[in-house]
């Protein structure tokens, strides 16, 4: 079958274009000011689908113009919280609604591949929840400015970002962020630690970030990066089943291509040129961890 060519999908809110080992994805609302609206996040997730099991790809970027007058400025609820509400859960009830953002963070965080946030602007809600929290890696500039306002526009905070954030930065700080729903910089001693480099031109963030990307998909084996990030965002219960999970990890990828070119580069003094893929090197216990069906899981919730 012949490589997916990105320049023939028909995304109306976003680009998606292959440099490449690298995906980018544009957020492309900028006379919305990169707002959140239905539509872009189906494309989102569709975009995260595409290059989760394409196997040219190594890395994907999320981005927006930095001309634009944000990075995503949140929901758009020009019309009140309409996005939020879908058809099915009116019919259904409660339990069968699930919040839009929270689908695309699940879509992010479950991506096999390096995810990387170019937050080159402002961001507001879900533009620093769904549009970073799920992310391996998040650059920033420094001027931006950053809220998770929920608590002051009558809702709770959203797109999972309650388990997230507690988990990248500790509680306090997360209850800082999300219980005042104040305003602030990335240099906050609540925020910076989220961000791998805070940058002080706008128009560095990207290419910054890129080279970032182009660095790791050159010299990381793709199997051995995303089985140590399935390590990291489910751990056992235990040092000792920890170490049964990351025993079994070893034991599989030990014996693959990739980790014998690791040695031999090692050896010979020169850059590993891994070959190793996703899609070639298959293992039926991975994932090794319980994964709910959200989308259908309703009546027991």
């Amino acid at each position: 079958m012949a490589p997916l060519d990105y320049s023939t999908l028909a995304f109306k809110d976003i680009v998606l274009t292959l440099d490449g080992a690298i995906a980018v994805i544009l957020i492309n609302r900028p006379k919305q000011r990169n707002s959140i609206n239905k539509n872009i996040l189906i494309e989102l997730k569709k975009a995260f689908s595409i290059v989760d099991r394409d196997d040219r790809v190594r890395a994907v970027i999320l981005t927006a113009d930095p001309k634009a007058p944000a990075y995503c400025s949140g929901a758009d609820i020009s019309g009140g919280w309409d996005l939020l509400w879908e058809e099915e859960a009116e019919k259904e009830g409660d339990q069968a609604h699930r919040d839009s953002g929270g689908t695309l963070s699940v879509v992010v965080y479950r991506c096999r591949k390096i995810t990387i946030a170019a937050v080159n602007g402002h961001a507001a809600g879900a533009g620093v929840t769904a549009f970073q929290l799920p992310f391996d890696f998040r650059f920033v500039w420094s001027g931006a400015k950053l809220t998770f306002p929920f608590v002051r526009r009558g809702i709770p905070a959203e797109a999972t970002s309650t388990y997230l954030l507690p988990r990248l930065l500790g509680h306090s700080r997360a209850s800082s962020l999300l219980l005042t729903g104040a305003t602030v910089s990335p240099d906050s001693p609540y925020i910076r630690e989220l961000y791998h480099e805070i940058i002080p031109r706008r128009e560095d963030v990207f290419p910054i970030a890129k080279a970032f990307a182009q660095e790791l998909a050159g010299h990381t084996s793709q199997p051995a990066y995303t089985y140590t990030k399935a390590l990291i965002q489910h751990p056992g219960d235990s040092i000792e089943e920890n170490h049964l999970l990351d025993s079994r990890a070893i034991r599989f990828l030990g014996r693959s291509q990739d980790a014998a070119e690791g040695v031999n580069s090692f050896r010979e003094k020169r850059q590993p040129k891994f070959s190793d893929t996703l899609s070639t090197n298959p293992n039926p216990w991975f994932p090794f961890w319980r994964s709910l069906d959200i989308i259908h899981l309703k009546s027991k919730l």
